[in-house]
C-alpha cells in the first residue's frame, strides 16, 4: 500500500521487520482492553490481523503510532479497527488525537472503505474515570476520520456452570431446519420492519429491505464460523411461521448469531423461546465454555430476555462508524 506523508511523519502498513518495534506499544489499557502484544501474535497467526492491514505512524525512523484492523481470515477487506496505540514520547495533548486521526484516515485511503471501531467496556464505563481517559482521545480521533456514529451494545454471555440449559418457556413453537435460503431472506426482510436492531434497520434505510435481508443472510452463511445446519424457523401449533433463530460462532466462541420474530407475532413471549432452543443447539452442538451475545442499549425486550432465559450482562461494546 503506498505510504502518506504528514508534516515530517510517514504513515504506512506494517512489515514483518517492523514486529518488534510495535509490538511493545500494545498494551491493554482501560480504553482498548482487548489488543495486546499476545493476542496479536495469536490472531496474525490465524489470519485475523495481517501486516498490511496494522498501519504505522513514523517519524525521523521513531515509531509514533500504530492501528490495528481485524479482519475474518481470508476476508477480502479488514472487517474491524480494534486499537489505537500510541508512544509515550507523543504525550497525552492533542497533537496525539490529531496524530491518531491521521493514521485511520490514511489507512481508510488505502482500505478504500472506514471500517467500523469496536472498543470493548464495562457496564459502569462512564463512571470510571481512567476508562474515560483512555476512550475519549480515541473516540475524538475516530471522528476526525469520520467515524462519526455511535452504536452502544450490551455484551451478554452464558456459562455453563452458572446458567442452567434453559427450558421451552412453554410458548407452544416448534423448531425446524430449513434449507431453503430465500425462506430466511423472506424472513429477514420482514422483521426488520419495527425492529430495535439498528444494524439492519440502518441498513435497510440506505440499500432497501429486501437487499438488507440478502445481505444478512449471506453474512451469516458465508463469514460466521457456524454451521448452515443449525439455523431453525419456528412456527406455532397452527404452523405459521412466527421467526427464526441462527446459532452460530464466530473466531473465539459460539454466538447468539441472530433472532428474529415477524411484527404480528411479537408481544407473546416467541423471543424467549427461540433464544432458548439457540442455546440448547449450542450446547449440543459446541459443548461451550461460554456462549456470548450482543443487543442493542435500547433494545430492552431482548435484554430481558436474555436475563430471563439466563444470560448475564457482563460489558458494553461501543460501535464507532461511518454514516
Amino acid at each position: 500500500m503506498t505510504p502518506a506523508y504528514r508534516a515530517g511523519m510517514l504513515l504506512r502498513s506494517a512489515v514483518e521487520s517492523d514486529l518488534d518495534r510495535f509490538l511493545p506499544l500494545l498494551v491493554a489499557d482501560p480504553g482498548c482492553s482487548t489488543v495486546t502484544a499476545e493476542s496479536y501474535r495469536t490472531k496474525l497467526a490465524s489470519g485475523e490481523y495481517r501486516l498490511d492491514r496494522t498501519w504505522l505512524a513514523e517519524q525521523d525512523g521513531d515509531l509514533r503510532a500504530v492501528a490495528v484492523w481485524w479482519g475474518g481470515a481470508g476476508s477480502a477487506a479488514p472487517q474491524a479497527l480494534d486499537g489505537i496505540f500510541t508512544h509515550p514520547a507523543v504525550g497525552t495533548g492533542p497533537e496525539r488525537t490529531a496524530l491518531a486521526a491521521e493514521l485511520l484516515r490514511a489507512a481508510h485511503t488505502a482500505f478504500g472503505d472506514s471500517p467500523s471501531y469496536h472498543v470493548f467496556l464495562p457496564g459502569d464505563w462512564r463512571e470510571q474515570p481512567a476508562v474515560l481517559a483512555a476512550l475519549t482521545w480515541r473516540q475524538q480521533a475516530a471522528r476526525q476520520a469520520g467515524l462519526t456514529g455511535e452504536l452502544e451494545r450490551l455484551r451478554f454471555e452464558w456459562r455453563p456452570e452458572v446458567c442452567p440449559e434453559p427450558a421451552p418457556p412453554g410458548t407452544g413453537l416448534e423448531f425446524a431446519e430449513e434449507p431453503d435460503d430465500e425462506v430466511f431472506v423472506e424472513l429477514f426482510r420482514r422483521v426488520i420492519a419495527g425492529s430495535l436492531d439498528s444494524d439492519s434497520t440502518t441498513g435497510a434505510a440506505k440499500v432497501g429491505a429486501e437487499q438488507q435481508a440478502r445481505e444478512d443472510v449471506a453474512f451469516y452463511r458465508d463469514e460466521m464460523l457456524g454451521e448452515r445446519s443449525w439455523w431453525r424457523v419456528a412456527r406455532n401449533a397452527a404452523g405459521e411461521l412466527v421467526g427464526f433463530g441462527l446459532p452460530s460462532r464466530n473466531h473465539s466462541f459460539p454466538v447468539v448469531g441472530y433472532l428474529g420474530v415477524l411484527p404480528e407475532h411479537r408481544g407473546h413471549g416467541h423471543a424467549e423461546s427461540i433464544l432458548a432452543e439457540i442455546t440448547r443447539i449450542l450446547i449440543a452442538e459446541t459443548a461451550p465454555a461460554e456462549i456470548r451475545a450482543d443487543t442493542d442499549l435500547g433494545n430492552h425486550p431482548m435484554a430481558a430476555a436474555f436475563l430471563r432465559t439466563g444470560y448475564r450482562n457482563s460489558a458494553r461494546r461501543l460501535v464507532l462508524s461511518a454514516d
